[in-house]
């Protein structure tokens, strides 16, 4: 009896010191859980009151190529995805393929304006009367008055120089002052390199309406086509469902989505929930859709500034995308200006670039904040946003 005391006494003890350790073990456990060093198919839920969405598994991600999805086994697909609805992950069309696409819209939105003006600019006498057309036509396609009688004048000059004015010629002359005009040299890359440690952090900022998140959407699907990793952050917290719109997108191109649980919750947070999640787990571009705010209330465009100061707490933002909505003519313009106060815009994205009179707001805006236009949409179409080009869009606009 006296032997086998001393080995109860040991497995009593052993037993109370693996049950204390138990908790710790699991607590570990739940940490190490909540982001992943790098992001996998099936991230967890992030804390703080923001979740992680998951991230949708491409029906042939590990299938030979040609087999659909209804031929794939089970072992074909990742063990961590087990359960899972599989989503078909969408492509975009190569870059080539987008802009013919949006110069074909283009041309046919737009023919009026270049044909008004080569009608105007090809008469047999071009007197006063002609030239005040000319600057009505350039008015009315929202140029600016300052960018308009810049292009009158130049034009003028060479029609008084060049004698001869044949359809040919009439062309040329305005293609290359309208080219000036844009301005060619302008640096519209964008700036989504990953950092050495850290992701790319994208703003993107503007009023209700005028298709945010529709870009945010778009845009990632053209940087999942670059083979760069992308996280969305849906700080858009004001709008109803705008949170779900975006989870939505992420789902269609195959990119998780931080967003909140509760209404209203606050954008910086979500924003900065966003940031942190990329940089954990080591994401190329984290993309931050932000709340449509009226530009002339105060208190908002205070909570925009706000976002960017608190994700930049953690990391640089390297790009802020202003979305206009290019219908809206000097009004835009007008809205630029405000938010260029409020954060450093690097880039505008003008949607819905379809109506005849509204190509000139490019030159407008552009003279105005000294921003380059880097994206255009020009319809509702997953692949209707482009890179834009001023040689292109010049074309566009007199064809």
């Amino acid at each position: 009896m006296n032997d086998i005391l001393p080995i109860i006494l040991s497995i009593v003890a052993a037993l109370a010191v693996i049950g204390g350790l138990i908790p710790v073990l699991l607590k570990t456990r739940k940490n190490i859980t909540q982001y992943p060093g790098t992001r996998d198919a099936n991230d967890p839920v992030a804390g703080g009151g923001t979740l992680l969405e998951d991230k949708p598994v491409a029906p042939g991600r590990n299938a030979p190529a040609g087999v659909d999805l209804e031929d794939l086994e089970v072992a074909d697909v990742p063990d961590d995805a087990a359960g899972l609805e599989l989503i078909p992950v969408e492509t975009p069309l190569p870059v080539a393929g987008r802009l013919t696409r949006l110069r074909e819209r283009l041309v046919r939105s737009n023919n009026v304006f270049g044909k008004g003006l080569l009608t105007l600019l090809s008469s047999d006498r071009i007197d006063e009367s002609v030239w005040d057309e000319v600057e009505e036509t350039l008015l009315l396609a929202d140029l600016g008055t300052e960018p308009t009688m810049q292009l009158v004048d130049a034009l003028r000059e060479r029609v008084k120089v060049l004698g001869t004015r044949t359809p040919e010629q009439v062309k040329a002359l305005l293609r290359e002052e309208l080219i000036k005009l844009v301005d060619p040299t302008m640096d519209r890359s964008l700036n989504t390199a990953r950092h050495a440690d850290k992701p790319a952090i994208v703003l993107v900022v503007g009023v209700n309406g005028v298709g945010k998140t529709t870009t945010v959407g778009k845009l990632a699907r053209v940087l999942v086509a670059e083979d760069k990793d992308v996280l969305l952050g849906a700080a858009d917290t004001f709008r109803a469902a705008a949170a779900e719109q975006l989870a939505t997108w992420g789902q269609r191109v195959g990119v998780p989505t931080v967003k909140s649980d509760v209404d209203g919750a606050d954008p910086a947070s979500v924003a900065y929930e966003a940031v942190k999640a990329g940089i954990d787990q080591e994401v190329d571009v984290v993309m931050i859709d932000t709340a449509g705010r009226l530009q002339n209330k105060t208190g908002l465009m205070d909570e925009l500034g706000k976002v960017k100061r608190v994700i930049e707490k953690l990391a640089e933002v390297d790009e802020v995308l202003l979305v206009l909505d290019a219908t809206t003519g000097q009004n835009g313009l007008n809205q630029a200006r405000v938010f260029a106060e409020v954060v450093n815009i690097t880039g505008i994205v003008l949607t819905k670039l379809d109506g005849t009179a509204k190509g000139g707001i490019v030159v407008a805006i552009q003279k105005s904040l000294g921003v380059p236009v880097k994206l255009i949409g020009l319809g509702e179409g997953a692949d209707d946003l482009a890179p834009f080009e001023a040689e292109g869009f010049v074309d566009a606009l007199l064809n």
